[in-house]
């Protein structure tokens, strides 16, 4: 801390932050009516960044409720026993202190047969590698001060979105599944489709990518997935260029194009309108039998000749 820094001790209502939501569901100050800033104190960036987390939990509990409330969505517990709630799919640990029940069980896992061991070892420290690179790409100025517990099952993004695919989505009566994938959600996505290749093109009707992280030849996704994805994603990109501009792409997967904002934060924002129409076509051309031919999928790059 320095010197001069405040204590990181901060309201735990939105009123005590003097924020509210207005009528059009935006965050605006109490008093000036203006959106949220970030560099409330100047030169204090490690306070800034911890009043921005604390507000973050204080939003999160809110959207919560109101996808209870007024959608009659389900908050269920990840995984069954943990009595954890898992809110945020791109950081699956919760920062709580050990319990004596979970030092036992990390005690009792020094039982499991040597080779089950190592391959644990392997998915975690590759786990890591990843989480790291997150950390790095999102704030490479954001600490780590409190000890992160293990969620069985659920420890890495990866894991999470497997985790949710066969406990929800593969056993849902939905017949049309889609996709938002924001940032590293993207590569969580395609680790999903390499893992569960058939049930993913069996159930899900397309897939909106919004500032995606994802790189199918570093994930080594194969050919049959890239394909795939081709005809049934969508990459919405932070560019200055007007929404839905068709934006040059290197990789062999889906098409990418403007979200109409430079803002990585915001692209999924902003891009919506052009999401839920992408999603409507998809699923009329499922219904119709027909590939899709609106002008997203007819303005599709041919990598093949690149």
């Amino acid at each position: 801390m320095k010197k001069d820094e405040p204590p990181l001790e901060f309201p735990d209502t939105l009123e005590g932050f003097e924020y509210i939501f207005n009528e059009k569901g935006q965050l605006r100050h109490i008093k000036t009516g203006e959106p949220f800033v970030f560099n409330y104190r100047e030169d204090l960036h490690r306070w800034n960044q911890k009043r921005y987390e604390a507000l973050g939990e204080i939003i999160t509990k809110y959207v919560y409720e109101l996808l209870q409330k007024e959608c009659h969505l389900k908050k269920v517990t990840l995984p069954e026993g943990y009595g954890v709630i898992v809110l945020n799919p791109n950081e699956n640990y919760i920062e709580v202190e050990k319990t004596k029940a979970q030092v036992q069980l990390s005690s009792d896992s020094l039982d499991e047969p040597a080779e089950k061991r190592e391959r644990k070892d392997k998915i975690q420290k590759e786990t890591k590698k990843r989480r790291d690179f997150y950390e790095k790409y999102r704030n490479p100025q954001k600490e780590k001060e409190t000890m992160q517990m293990y969620i069985r099952d659920n420890g890495s993004p990866e894991e999470h979105a497997i985790y949710v695919w066969d406990h929800f989505i593969s056993q849902s009566a939905a017949e049309n599944v889609f996709f938002v994938a924001h940032s590293y959600g993207g590569l969580a996505f395609v680790e999903l489709m390499i893992q569960r290749e058939a049930e993913v093109k069996n159930k899900v009707t397309a897939v909106a990518l919004t500032d995606s992280i994802h790189n199918v030849w570093h994930q080594e996704a194969g050919k049959t997935i890239r394909e795939w994805m081709r005809e049934n994603c969508c990459n919405w990109v932070s560019s200055s260029e007007p929404l839905d501009t068709l934006v040059e792409s290197m990789l062999p997967d889906c098409p990418r194009v403007s979200s109409g904002t430079e803002r990585h934060e915001l692209t999924s924002w902003k891009s919506f309108p052009s999401i839920f129409k992408f999603f409507s076509e998809a699923m009329d051309a499922k219904n119709s039998s027909v590939k899709l031919a609106p002008t997203r999928r007819s303005n599709r790059i041919k990598y093949e000749e690149l």
